[in-house]
């Protein structure tokens, strides 16, 4: 009413996470600020949305007699200021817990500041884990995260190295371990095998419990945890299990009421049996009291239990004491009844691939039929038909004894099957029950092929399933047929889009490499030109460098020098005969012909001039009065 939330499941969900707190769970799911909500019990405020456009005067108009628990005013600060709302933060760090209490309107950043003095570790170092939105950071304000009131974070600092002592170093271990835990369903004696690691929590595994048992967190009732594990936030590393393999045990806990009901109950018939006597009995009539009212409490005791609890929280858990109750009653030779939702039921039945779908068979249980007893004993539990409903049907049961059990089925069949199903169920006579309904999955709806009342015999009932199953087969026939040209032709697409993406790669890798080679031949051409234009450079300079060539009738002793080029070209000098040999070195590479690439060979004798001391004259050398030389390119 508060939220607008139809979904029973959700807001259960969402009262649980605030501790069935009604103000929190409202102000959770509801912006604050867009409205206040008015509690009409003892003046309280509750802080909320305010829907339509109500005004003072229509909430001042109102009656006090309205039989709604809240009503919605428009905000006004001259009726309430909003009152900050405070969240509770239990943050992990290593082997430490530290709780933290801020206003909604604070910042994450506020939540490091707090913990910088409780861990003594920077805020910068800290990476705050556990949000369920997406990216956080430090400027983010918590009311615009519309977080639960209790909320649980963990701090990783993967900059700081870890603790070097012998215990962080154990209790690291044991975080990396993983834990077989063997639970015991005790109402079904099922077994599962878990594996979770040290660093879950235990309240993971009450959840993940819970996801397979269907028994809520808090009505769960547990044997077998050690003493040491007295927090549900306690990690399995330090809650003191054995490992590598722990045993425990889950049953659902008593309702509170029940308990009573089932104490009055006791207490009544001691009382009966101890102060009834035979005058008590005959002398009955006399005051007004027939026999069906003095033994109304022991005949209430003696009758059986009911097949599903009236008004059960999910449909999961009354299936389970319908399956134990039908069990204890009819043996267990009975059709295996699907433990969940019928929303779940028709996902195991229609929606999985066409060959393996299957029929939906519904049991419409009723204890005040006389045609029930029969129909279990002899129709439902016969061995023919249990064989032909577990090869061919997904069963579901329902008990339509009690009126909100009756109610709560003809609103799921309404919703899944239309008005028409749901009126046609609604005025059956008790007499008529227990019905059989055979559901078939089609593509856009759920189609009630027959509708099978208590007054058959096995052979009837086994002809109308194989009847039904004729129908859906022909009908399965069909989907198959469509859902594998379907695949057939999302195989050739798959196949053709891989394909195109193999071309596409090639192309690419095709177009890489002529890029690759093209950047090649452009860098070594560049190094090239580097290159040339290096040689040219020092060509120049040692060009320039040279000494000038002696004149022919000059006076000192002159070396005249004829040296033939690899591609048979001659060029000639004069140098003084004491010059050094580096200037005719110099003078051969101003040519193009630098000494580290190419050697200067003389005639007679041959001899390599390269290997000479460059520093002695040409006299000394004996490159005078005149020399042929040629060059030869090096190895």
């Amino acid at each position: 009413a508060c939220t607008g939330i139809e979904n029973i499941d959700e807001a259960i969900t969402l009262l649980e996470q605030n501790n069935w707190d009604l103000v929190a769970a409202i102000n959770g799911v509801i912006p604050q600020e867009n409205g206040i909500l008015q509690s009409e019990y003892g003046g309280e405020t509750l802080h909320g949305p305010a829907y339509g456009p109500t005004s003072h005067s229509t909430a001042a108009s109102s009656t006090p007699s309205s039989s709604s628990a809240f009503r919605y005013v428009v905000p006004s600060r001259q009726i309430v200021e909003r009152q900050p709302r405070m969240l509770d933060f239990r943050v992990e760090y290593r082997d430490r817990n530290v709780d933290v209490v801020l206003e909604d309107s604070s910042t994450v950043g506020d939540i490091k500041h707090i913990l910088e003095n409780e861990l003594q570790i920077p805020a910068s170092k800290m990476l705050l884990k556990g949000w369920k939105t997406g990216d956080v950071d430090d400027s983010t304000v918590l009311k615009t995260l519309h977080l639960p009131k209790n909320n649980s974070l963990y701090v990783l600092t993967p900059d700081l190295p870890p603790p070097s002592s012998s215990h962080s170093g154990a209790l690291q271990e044991s975080l990396n371990q993983n834990f077989m835990l063997i639970v015991t369903h005790r109402e079904v004696q099922r077994e599962y095998n878990l594996n979770f690691s040290g660093s879950s929590t235990i309240q993971e595994v009450k959840r993940n419990v819970y996801d397979l048992t269907s028994i809520p967190v808090r009505h769960q009732l547990w044997e077998g945890w050690p003493p040491s594990a007295t927090d549900d936030s306690m990690t399995l590393a330090v809650s003191g299990l054995t490992f590598p393999c722990h045993r425990l045990t889950v049953g659902r806990r008593s309702s509170p009421v029940q308990t009573r009901e089932q104490s009055e109950e006791q207490c009544t018939d001691v009382h009966m049996v101890s102060d009834s006597d035979g005058d008590d009995f005959e002398d009955a009539t006399e005051f007004g009291v027939d026999d069906g009212e003095m033994f109304g409490v022991a005949s209430s005791a003696l009758r059986k239990s009911p097949m599903m609890p009236e008004n059960a929280e999910n449909e999961g858990d009354a299936l389970l004491q319908f399956t134990a109750e039908f069990s204890s009653r009819y043996g267990d030779c009975h059709p295996v009844y699907f433990i969940g939702s019928l929303e779940a039921a028709f996902q195991e039945a229609f929606y999985g691939k066409a060959r393996d779908r299957k029929l939906l068979a519904i049991y419409l249980h009723h204890d005040e039929s006389v045609l029930t007893n029969v129909f279990c004993s002899q129709m439902l539990c016969a061995e023919s038909i249990v064989s032909y409903l577990s090869q061919n049907f997904i069963t579901w049961a329902w008990d339509m004894t009690k009126e909100a059990n009756r109610a709560r089925f003809l609103t799921m069949c309404t919703r899944h099957f239309g008005s028409v199903v749901a009126q046609t169920i609604r005025t059956q006579k008790t007499d008529q029950f227990p019905l059989f309904l055979i559901i078939m999955g089609k593509r856009s709806s759920n189609e009630v092929l027959n509708v099978i009342q208590g007054n058959t015999t096995v052979d009837e009932l086994m002809m109308r399933l194989i009847a039904a199953m004729e129908i859906f087969s022909a009908q399965q026939q069909e989907d198959i047929k469509d859902e594998d040209e379907r695949e057939a032709r999302e195989n050739v697409k798959r196949e053709q889009d891989e394909a195109y993406r193999i071309s596409l790669e090639a192309d690419r890798a095709k177009r890489e490499a002529q890029e690759r080679e093209m950047a090649e031949q452009f860098r070594l051409e560049q190094i090239r030109k580097e290159q040339e234009e290096e040689r040219e450079a020092i060509r120049l300079s040692l060009e320039q460098s040279l000494p000038p060539e002696p004149k022919e009738e000059s006076t000192e002793s002159v070396s005249k020098l004829r040296i033939r080029t690899p591609s048979g070209e001659f060029f000639e000098r004069r140098f003084l005969a004491s010059s050094k040999l580096q200037v005719v070195f110099d003078f051969v590479a101003s040519k193009g012909y630098p000494w580290e690439e190419y050697k200067l060979l003389g005639t007679f004798p041959r001899r390599d001039v390269t290997q000479l001391d460059p520093n002695k004259s040409l006299l000394e050398v004996k490159l005078y009065p005149q020399e042929t030389l040629f060059l030869e390119a090096k190895e």
